[in-house]
C-alpha cells in the first residue's frame, strides 16, 4: 500500500460465510471457491474468525484444530490471478490450541503462510469460555504483503487500544480483524443494528483515525446454538469514515477500495500517530511506572502511587444507597422490534433448515399471546405451508382459548388441527388418582401436550417450536419438561412486556394481546393470581437482578417490596428447572462437564 503512485487502490473483499458446523473440510473448500470467485474484483479476501469450523465449539477445538500449512494445502493450486486470502481458524502448532488467523499468499502451484496471528485477548464474560479451551498468543507484530505492510487481529484484540496502537507503530497501514461477535443488544437507538455491532461502528474507524490507517473487519454469519451472528462487515478509511458495509445476517462478499494517497491526506491533516511517535518514550516510562516497574521522576503530592490505601473512587461503598430514577425507567425494555423480528425469523431459518434439516415446524397454538408470537414468526420464517398449529384443549378450557387459537391460525393461514387430550387425562385421572391436586392436573395436561406435540412433528418430520418467555423461565412459571421441551424457542429471550410488544407489531388480533395472561390450567386463574405479581411488576425487577441488583439495592431505589421479595424468592428456587437433569459426576469424562461438544455440533 505505500506504493501509492504504482499501483491502483487495493480491492479487499470482507466475504461473510455461515460455516458448517464442525466441518472443516468442507468449510475450507466453500472458502476456496469464495475467494476464487472474487479474485476478479479483489487483491485480498478476508474470511471470518472461525470461519473453517465455526466459533462455538467448547472440547470440539480439538477436532477442528489444523495447522496453518494444513489450512494453506487445503486451498489446493492457487490459479495465476489468485488473491492473497486471510482467514480465521482454530489452530494446532506445538501441541497446543489458538484462535488464529492467517494471511496466505499465493507462490507457484501452492498457498505459502505469510503470517499467522494468535488471539491475545480470550473472553471469559457473557456466552464466552474461550480461555478455556484455547491459549492466548505472545506476540503482536505487523507484516510485509506483496500489496505493503500490514497486521492482523482476532476480535477482542480489537476491543484494546494498545494493540492497533502498535501494530500502527510497526508500519502497518491496513490492519485486517477477523471477528465472530454474537448479535446481542436490540435498544430502538441502535441506528437498525445490534449494539454489539453499532460498538464496531465504532471501535474499527476509531482505530483507523486515530493512527491514519485503513481497518476492514469480516464478521462471521450464521446461527450457532441460538447465538446468531449477524454479519455487517465494514471497512474503515483512515478519516474514520465507513467505505464499505456487509449486509446484516446474510452472506456475501463486500470489496472496499483503498486508496493509499488517503492515508497521506490525513496524516497531513492530522498527524496522530507521528505525534505518538514523538511522545512514546515518555509514554513507556509512565507505563513501566502504572505496571510498578520504575518510579517516576515526579510524583504529585507524595500519594501513593501504587493506589494502595487510596480512597474509594468517588466515596462509593459498593452499595447503592438512594434511588436511581434510571431503575425505574420504562424504556430499558424497550426494543427495535423490527430488527427483532428481523432477527428471531433468521434464527427459526437457520435452526430448522439449516443447522437441523427440517422443513417444518409444529406449535402448540393455545389463544395466548406467546404461542401467537411464536406462530406468527414461523410463518414469517418458513411460509404458512410450512408450519402447523395444534389446539390441544382439554374440557375445562376456556372456550375464549380456543377462539383466539382460531384467530391466530386464521389469521397467519398455518395448517391448524384440534385434538382433544380430556379423555386421555380423565381415564388416568379416574382409574389411578381420583384425588389429583388442581396442580398436578394442569401439569399432566401440559406434559401430555408435549408428548402430543413430539409425536405429530415425528408424524409430519417437523421440529417442534417453543412458546415460553423469558419471564416465565426466570421465575419457573412453567411445567418441567412440558412448557420447555421443544428443541428451539424464539421468544425464550423476551420479558413478557417484550413479547407483548412484538406481538402488537407483528399484527397479532388485539384480543389476544389484551386479555389477561393465563396458563390456562385451572378454570379463571390467571399468571397474576398464580405468581402474586403482575408481570408489568416482574419484569423490570428480573431486568436489574439479573444484572447483579439485589433485593436490597431495588427497595431503596422505590420498587415494591413485596414484589422484589416474590421475584427473588421465585428466581432463586428454581434454577433447576432451567438446567438439564443433575448427573452424579464419577469419572474425568462427564458429559456436560468433562465431554464439552455444542448442542449443534
Amino acid at each position: 500500500m505505500n506504493q501509492a503512485h504504482a499501483r491502483p487502490p487495493l480491492r479487499v473483499a470482507l466475504a461473510q460465510l455461515k460455516p458448517r458446523k464442525g466441518d472443516v473440510a468442507g468449510n475450507l473448500e466453500r472458502v476456496r471457491t469464495v475467494a476464487l470467485d472474487a479474485r476478479a474484483e479483489a487483491d485480498i479476501v478476508v474470511f471470518p474468525e472461525s470461519v473453517l469450523s465455526g466459533y462455538f465449539l467448547e472440547g470440539g477445538v480439538a477436532d477442528a484444530a489444523r495447522t496453518a500449512e494444513q489450512v494453506a494445502a487445503g486451498l489446493g493450486v492457487p490459479p495465476d490471478d489468485a488473491p492473497d486470502v486471510v482467514i480465521g481458524f482454530y489452530e494446532r502448532r506445538r501441541r497446543r490450541l489458538h484462535n488464529s488467523v492467517a494471511w496466505l499468499e499465493p507462490q507457484g502451484d501452492r498457498f505459502a503462510v505469510r503470517h499467522v496471528h494468535r488471539k491475545m485477548f480470550l473472553p471469559t464474560y457473557g456466552v464466552f469460555d474461550e480461555a478455556r479451551f484455547v491459549e492466548p498468543g505472545t506476540d503482536l507484530r505487523a507484516f510485509d504483503t506483496r500489496f505493503g505492510r500490514v497486521g492482523m487481529l482476532v476480535c477482542e484484540d480489537a476491543w484494546h487500544s494498545l494493540p492497533g496502537t502498535i501494530l500502527a507503530l510497526g508500519g502497518a497501514e491496513l490492519i485486517v480483524v477477523v471477528s465472530a461477535s454474537p448479535a446481542r443488544g436490540f435498544l430502538p437507538s441502535g441506528g437498525g443494528l445490534p449494539i454489539n455491532l453499532e460498538q464496531w461502528d465504532r471501535l474499527a474507524p476509531a482505530m483507523a483515525s486515530e493512527h491514519g490507517v485503513f481497518v476492514a473487519v469480516a464478521q462471521l454469519a450464521g446461527s450457532e446454538g441460538g447465538k446468531l451472528f449477524p454479519g455487517g462487515s465494514i471497512a474503515a478509511g483512515p478519516d474514520g469514515r465507513v467505505v464499505a458495509r456487509g449486509p446484516l445476517f446474510e452472506e456475501g462478499v463486500t470489496v472496499a477500495s483503498l486508496d493509499a494517497t488517503e492515508i497521506d491526506r490525513t496524516r497531513a491533516a492530522t498527524p496522530l500517530l507521528s505525534d505518538l511517535e514523538q511522545v512514546l518514550p515518555h509514554l513507556e516510562r509512565s507505563l513501566q511506572a502504572a505496571l510498578g516497574r520504575g518510579t517516576p521522576e515526579e510524583e504529585e503530592g507524595g500519594a501513593d502511587s501504587s493506589g494502595n490505601g487510596a480512597p474509594a473512587v468517588l466515596g462509593g461503598t459498593g452499595e447503592h444507597t438512594g434511588d436511581n430514577p434510571a431503575l425505574h425507567d420504562a424504556a430499558i425494555l424497550e426494543m427495535d422490534l423490527e430488527l427483532v423480528e428481523r432477527t428471531l425469523v433468521e434464527f427459526i431459518r437457520e435452526e430448522v433448515r439449516r443447522r437441523r434439516g427440517f422443513q417444518r415446524v409444529v406449535v402448540g397454538v393455545s389463544g395466548g399471546v406467546d404461542s401467537a408470537v411464536s406462530l406468527f414468526l414461523a410463518c414469517r420464517a418458513l411460509g404458512p405451508e410450512n408450519v402447523y398449529g395444534f389446539r390441544l384443549p382439554y374440557r375445562t378450557s376456556s372456550p375464549e382459548s380456543l377462539e383466539h387459537a382460531e384467530l391466530a391460525l386464521d389469521a397467519t393461514g398455518a395448517h391448524a388441527r384440534t385434538i382433544e387430550i380430556s379423555d386421555s387425562i380423565d381415564r388416568y385421572v379416574e382409574r389411578y388418582e381420583p384425588d389429583i391436586s388442581p396442580l398436578r392436573r394442569g401439569n399432566l395436561m401440559a406434559r401430555l401436550r408435549a408428548v402430543i406435540l413430539f409425536d405429530q412433528s415425528a408424524r409430519i418430520h417437523a421440529l417442534p417450536l417453543g412458546t415460553g418467555n423469558k419471564s416465565e423461565r426466570l421465575l419457573g412459571y412453567f411445567t418441567w419438561h412440558a412448557d420447555d421441551s421443544p428443541p428451539i424457542n424464539p421468544i425464550g429471550d423476551l420479558f413478557k412486556t417484550q413479547v407483548w410488544a412484538l406481538a402488537r407489531h407483528l399484527g397479532v388480533p388485539d384480543v389476544i394481546i389484551e386479555k389477561p395472561a393465563t396458563a390456562d390450567l385451572v378454570k379463571g386463574v390467571t399468571d397474576e393470581d398464580e405468581m402474586g405479581v403482575s408481570y408489568a411488576q416482574a419484569d423490570p425487577i428480573l431486568h436489574w437482578m439479573i444484572r447483579g441488583y439485589g433485593p436490597g439495592d431495588l427497595e431503596r431505589a422505590g420498587f415494591d417490596a413485596t414484589a422484589v421479595e416474590v421475584v427473588r424468592r421465585r428466581l432463586d428456587s428454581t434454577h433447576w428447572k432451567r438446567e438439564l437433569p443433575t448427573v452424579a459426576v464419577l469419572s474425568s469424562s462427564a458429559i456436560g462437564e468433562f465431554y464439552l461438544r455444542p448442542v449443534d455440533y
